[in-house]
């Protein structure tokens, strides 16, 4: 399956993600929330526990592993289960116009890999579109904290950037399934004490288990591996690009699945996002440095 179209199914799965995370932490604590999420993502793993186990572990290795865990699911999850209190699932699926920052920047600092002028003329039209998507947007009763939940949404793409990295470097001997099944085991480890101090509701919500189940064996599972994937193919300044398209596949599926609108400016937002996301495909890295191609010395 060609990359791009592996990236779009994550983007449109990612952006239902955000209702979905909102749905389960409306009748569940987020420490639980996040707990079942990875155990779900866990259990399946290991179903597939035939394909999960075919890797080449490289001396050293241990130690992007133990980043990109951290990372991604840890504290990527936890950050994002924090915002999703104070703020909408709409602003922090616009937020994530942010991801190609980060990206970008860590991947010139340790990667070499340059932004050229098509890629941020590019990342500018996204963001540009993204933010003019938030400013026309109507606000959310379920945005209590909205500045402070952003804020954490922020900290929390800044660490799925970190991921995004360690990604590209170990996607050469780990396949994306295998990344995963570390992702729901290291995720299960981390939330687990915290869920046990938390209080469990007494009673129960269908749609929030639901969320939650869908959370882990789609989201995660299913999003993740297309991601993971897609960045052994492409450069990772490509694959951040893509990650404009969360917000608006979010805003289309709310439309679709509970019934908002769409309005002129949201539609010409939504186009000059799509333009900047296939503007920034024309890059071509200038350059990937030793770091990016050279395994990992112990």
């Amino acid at each position: 399956m060609p990359a791009n179209l592996c990236l779009t199914i994550a983007m449109i799965i990612w952006g239902s993600s955000y209702i979905a995370l909102k749905q389960a932490i409306l009748f569940y604590p987020p420490e639980w929330v996040m707990f079942l999420r990875m155990s779900t993502t866990l259990v399946c793993c290991l179903l597939l526990w035939r394909w999960v186990r075919r890797f080449t572990y490289q001396a050293g290795d241990w130690k992007l592993l133990l980043l990109m865990s951290a990372a991604e699911p840890c504290l990527y999850f936890w950050f994002e289960g924090q915002a999703m209190q104070y703020t909408s699932a709409a602003q922090a699926g616009v937020l994530v116009s942010c991801l190609p920052i980060f990206v970008a920047l860590l991947a010139w600092i340790f990667l070499k890999e340059r932004c050229s002028t098509t890629l941020a003329f590019g990342f500018t039209l996204c963001i540009g579109g993204s933010i003019l998507l938030s400013l026309v947007s109507e606000t959310s009763d379920h945005a209590p904290n909205p500045l402070l939940g952003n804020t954490l949404e922020i900290i929390a793409l800044f660490f799925a950037a970190v991921y995004t990295l360690c990604v590209k470097k170990l996607c050469t001997r780990y396949s994306p399934l295998t990344l995963i099944a570390l992702q729901g085991l290291s995720g299960s480890l981390f939330f687990a004490p915290q869920a046990a101090f938390t209080p469990f509701p007494t009673e129960h919500n269908t749609a929030g288990l639901l969320s939650i189940f869908y959370l882990g064996a789609f989201v995660t599972l299913g999003a993740y591996g297309l991601y993971n994937y897609s960045i052994s193919k492409l450069s990772v300044l490509k694959v951040a690009a893509f990650s404009n398209l969360t917000p608006v596949f979010a805003l289309l599926l709310a439309v679709l699945l509970l019934g908002e609108t769409i309005t002129l400016l949201q539609g010409m937002a939504i186009g000059l996002i799509f333009l900047g996301v296939y503007i920034s495909q024309q890059h071509k890295a200038n350059k990937v440095s030793q770091l990016a191609t050279e395994p990992p010395t112990a």
